[in-house]
């Protein structure tokens, strides 16, 4: 019994510390969005796909003469592979990435009339999709909370920030689901991300200038 309630009170203030993280980040990032540029849910949900070991400025890149292209999914469905494995070479693993592209394009185009889905199943089943993307879109495109979303960066800060001890991106998300309001599902992957980016940084993290730090685990400051 004692353990039990020793668990639920560590569980209570994991959540009462998730709280803070999304409160104090919020209030450091007010402006904190999607950086990839798109202008409808096909072009989110295909840089999105770009996007995996990539950064978010190359796909930045590499999309506008994409999309001038190719802007439907009926036109990028019947895309050769050569011409859009060159247009994207530059985000890496581009003979991949192409075909991912095409085929999601293709199923969108023949399966969905053209319009990207709205439901993780249905996403799930587009070529090049998985839980990530499928969470891009939805929260981005849609304002649809269905889950959040797991980059390198959330997964590298929730766990030190002890939100989580996963390394799976899967399991990483379904700790944070189980601590994070659902509300604040969306906004905490671009949260994260922008904090990742501008003050805890992988290599030279700013422990001092974090607004965490106070609370942090693994803090320096």
């Amino acid at each position: 019994m004692a353990a039990a309630v020793r668990r639920k009170v560590a569980e209570k203030a994991r959540k009462e510390w998730a709280r803070t993280v999304v409160r104090r980040l919020k209030e450091e990032y007010p402006d904190a969005e999607c950086a990839l540029r798109h202008e409808d849910p096909f072009q989110l949900a295909v840089a999105t796909v770009l996007s995996a070991q990539c950064t978010d400025e190359m796909v930045n890149k590499v999309t506008p003469a994409l999309f001038r292209r190719y802007p439907t999914p009926e036109k990028l469905a019947r895309a050769r592979q050569a011409t859009v494995e060159k247009l994207v070479k530059s985000t890496g693993f581009f003979r991949n990435k192409a075909k991912s592209i095409r085929g999601l394009a293709k199923k969108v185009a023949d399966d969905h009339g053209g319009v990207v889905p709205r439901t993780m199943e249905e996403l799930l089943a587009l070529p090049g999709v998985a839980r990530k993307t499928a969470n891009v879109v939805l929260g981005v495109a849609y304002g649809i909370a269905e889950g959040i979303v797991v980059d390198t960066h959330v997964k590298r800060i929730t766990r030190l920030l002890g939100l989580t001890k996963q390394t799976d991106p899967v399991k990483v998300e379904r700790d944070l689901v189980a601590l994070v309001d659902r509300e604040d599902w969306i906004a905490i992957s671009h949260l994260l991300i922008w904090h990742g980016r501008k003050v805890c940084t992988a290599r030279n993290p700013a422990c001092d200038r974090c607004v965490l730090n106070d609370r942090c685990p693994s803090s320096t400051a």
